[in-house]
């Protein structure tokens, strides 16, 4: 499929024993550095315009540094920010790790996590990150704004950070009062105010209005460390604790890898709730937004994340078992003529469910690694002709893998969403071979609907399966259908948030998904291709048999767990139409 990016990853470890145990155990006082290390190169694939790191040093002296940060741009800025570690990094206790991909366009140094809110209080400095993307982070900010407050940036990252900083300073202000009230004086204050933080205060009080998917992580310069879930569970968050680590990632095999462990060692954060790491070490899992209609990533499991765990790994598989019935139809059961095959390299698991699902049912069949993903192509060529050319050959084939105008080809991706990579670059390459017909298979169901929770795409115009849509209207002279979920969009977004319906759906209520297929292949097969395209998707049911833990379907169906999701791709809808009437 095409690079979507999408998801950030987060991890973080806090060391629940004095550095000389893990010195005289494992032979390092950098066994925290190196864990983190290892945590985000595993998650590289979850972020690769940036990275970020920081740690905390609790027994730093009084009046010294104790809290230290670094940030990088670029596909190797986890090698950059670990090279510029100083030795004073070996003797924190808590650290957080952080890869970024941009959500919403805004890119650069200023917008890579963690971001850091200084203040002379150890207590009253916090370090944050996360996996999240805010749908409603307007009314937030109005919010700040009617209570005098003036966030520097505009961004649902900073605006977090402020809008917390801003509630730990209360809790700061709580315990000094308490603590006045009990006669203390002096360091004695600081110290009650350090040992009676209250996190599940500041988290409730800040996150209580967000509408979104996030995983929210962060730590105080006092020692307090915590990780949140949405409260719908869209964005994912897992954990591992010992008598000498807490650590948390994006991903569950990732912990798994980064410390030896079982599957069943490693638990998922619960929505709604929040893993609290307090200073003395002790940890609580704490509810901190009451759990709603669960609606846990499915795309997650399709494309996000890696295919190493374990479960993510047998429901790819299941995935591409379940398109054998579809697949032998669109060849008219001629095996004995079809060579199978996967774009590489997020498909394979799923061709291999595929190939399962043949052969259990007693088939003979081909297989070729028929594509190949060369690296991706320098752009030093400025005229536009020349930089195509190049971008159509990002893929390349295996020649003499078919018998020209003799085999069929299937083969199966992921995912299918602009649909540019297949009309620019693997159709050309693959209608070298001659097949006699070109079967594509998607292991996901069509793309429909904008994500808001944590790809960078928001325009309708961009999903294929959308200007298919499109299409079939205007062929068809369905003018007023195009007007009428244009004005009830409208109306929609006179409502409050809390009211509104995904009004889109309509578009594609009147066409069957084989309308839309049809519509896709005849759309995306470039000019002067000789063999003929059909499309294979996976159906929603489908979806939800081999995932039957992950319901968040709203990429195919429009179906968003939260009424900003419903908003938002009202105000896509209102934006297109009148795009394209001002043309």
């Amino acid at each position: 499929m095409e690079e979507l990016k999408h998801e950030c990853g987060v991890a973080l470890v806090r060391l629940l024993k004095p550095g000389s145990y893990y010195e005289q155990k494992y032979g390092t006082r950098c066994y925290a550095l190196s864990k983190l290390y290892l945590m985000m190169e595993k998650q590289h694939n979850r972020g690769q315009e940036g990275a970020g790191i920081a740690c905390v040093d609790m027994n730093a002296p009084v009046g010294t540094e104790y809290m230290f940060r670094e940030k990088a741009v670029g596909k190797d800025a986890i090698t950059e920010i670990f090279d510029r570690v100083t030795p004073d990094w070996a003797s924190a206790q808590l650290y957080m790790g952080h890869l970024r991909y941009s959500t919403t366009g805004k890119s650069g140094l200023r917008y890579v996590h963690p971001f850091l809110r200084r203040n002379n209080w150890r207590a009253k400095n916090i370090c944050l990150c996360g996996n999240f993307n805010m749908t409603n982070i307007d009314e937030i900010f109005q919010k700040m704004t009617r209570q005098g407050q003036s966030p520097r940036i505009y961004s649902d990252s900073y605006i977090t950070l402020e809008l917390m900083g801003h509630r730990l300073d209360r809790e700061v202000e709580r315990l000094y009062a308490e603590a006045r009230s009990m006669g203390l004086e002096g360091t004695d204050i600081t110290y009650h105010i350090e040992d009676g933080m209250q996190m599940a205060n500041v988290l409730r009080t800040t996150m209580k209005d967000y509408d979104g998917g996030y995983v929210m992580c962060g730590m105080t310069g006092s020692g307090e460390m915590f990780a949140m879930r949405d409260p719908w569970g869209i964005r994912p968050a897992f954990f591992y604790s010992d008598e000498e680590v807490i650590a948390v990632a994006s991903e569950r095999a990732v912990l798994q890898t980064t410390f030896d462990l079982k599957y069943e060692d490693v638990r998922e954060l619960p929505a709604g709730e929040a893993l609290i790491v307090h200073k003395d070490g002790n940890s609580t899992l704490e509810t901190i937004l009451e759990a709603k209609h669960q609606a846990r990533c499915s795309f997650e499991r399709i494309y996000f994340s890696r295919g190493s765990d374990r479960d993510i790994y047998r429901e790819r598989k299941q995935l591409g078992r379940q398109l054998t019935a579809p697949i032998l139809e669109a060849i008219g059961g001629d095996t004995g003529h079809t060579v199978f095959s996967f774009i590489p390299n997020t498909a394979e698991v799923a061709f291999y469910g595929m190939m399962e699902g043949l052969r259990s049912q007693g088939l003979s069949v081909r297989s070729e690694k028929v594509a190949w993903k060369d690296i991706k192509l320098r752009t030093f060529i400025t005229e536009a002709g020349s930089r195509n050319d190049l971008a159509s050959h990002v893929y390349d084939i295996t020649y003499g893998s078919l018998r020209p105008y003799e085999d069929n080809l299937v083969i199966i991706d992921d995912s299918i969403v602009r649909g540019t990579t297949l009309k620019e670059s693997i159709f050309k390459i693959l209608d070298r071979l001659h097949p006699r017909k070109i079967v594509m298979v998607s292991s996901s169901p069509q793309v429909r609907y904008p994500d808001y929770y944590g790809i960078d795409m928001a325009r309708l115009e961009e999903f294929c399966a959308f200007r298919a849509a499109i299409a079939i209207i205007e062929e068809r002279g369905m003018w007023q259908l195009k007007n009428d979920v244009y004005e009830a969009c409208l109306a929609e977004l006179r409502k409050p948030a809390a009211e509104q319906q995904n009004c889109v759906r309509a578009i594609y209520e009147p066409f069957s998904t084989e309308d839309i297929n049809s519509k896709m292949a005849e759309m995306l097969r470039p000019a002067g291709m000789k063999a003929p395209v059909e499309f294979v998707f996976q159906t929603i049911e489908g979806l939800h048999a081999a995932c039957p833990e992950h319901q968040g379907d709203w990429y195919f169906t429009g179906r968003y767990p939260t009424p900003g999701g419903n908003r938002l791709v009202n105000q896509a809808f209102v934006k297109y139409a009148e795009t394209i009437n001002r043309k």
